[in-house]
């Protein structure tokens, strides 16, 4: 594998990683919206990842974001009577957004996106080793 294709495997998985924090931070933003420009409540989006061939010879895999879903589990109802929204039983139809499963995708995301940082840092100094050994 050429030292190209590792820096387009992170490349990719950078960009995969991105693209999830961005949809993370979406779902938190609108974890206690009660209503979207749609009408309903806000559903959570889901990021799905597929294998993306990289590289000259396309033999290496690195990832895309193949789809960015909507979670079909169903919206939280919230007991209160004096809210607009309510229904006539007096529950509020809130988000299907869970704070703390978006917390752990958003540090998992990050971990991710820092560790393919370091994987390009440690190709980085090994292909500039490589050419200054070359160059004595």
């Amino acid at each position: 594998m050429s030292m190209n294709a590792v820096f387009e495997i992170a490349s990719s998985a950078m960009t995969a990683q991105s693209r999830r924090l961005n949809v993370v931070a979406s779902n938190l933003a609108n974890v206690d919206s009660a209503a979207s420009a749609a009408g309903g409540a806000y559903k959570a989006k889901q990021v799905v990842f597929s294998a993306q061939p990289v590289g000259r010879d396309r033999s290496a895999v690195g990832v895309r974001v193949a789809q960015v879903i909507e979670d079909p589990s169903p919206p939280r109802l919230q007991y209160d009577p004096n809210h607009p929204l309510a229904d006539a039983r007096g529950y509020v139809t809130m988000p299907n957004v869970d704070a703390v499963e978006e917390m752990v995708n958003m540090i998992s995301a990050s971990r991710a996106y820092q560790t393919n940082a370091d994987v390009m840092n440690a190709a980085k100094t090994m292909t500039l080793r490589t050419l200054s050994l070359l160059q004595t």
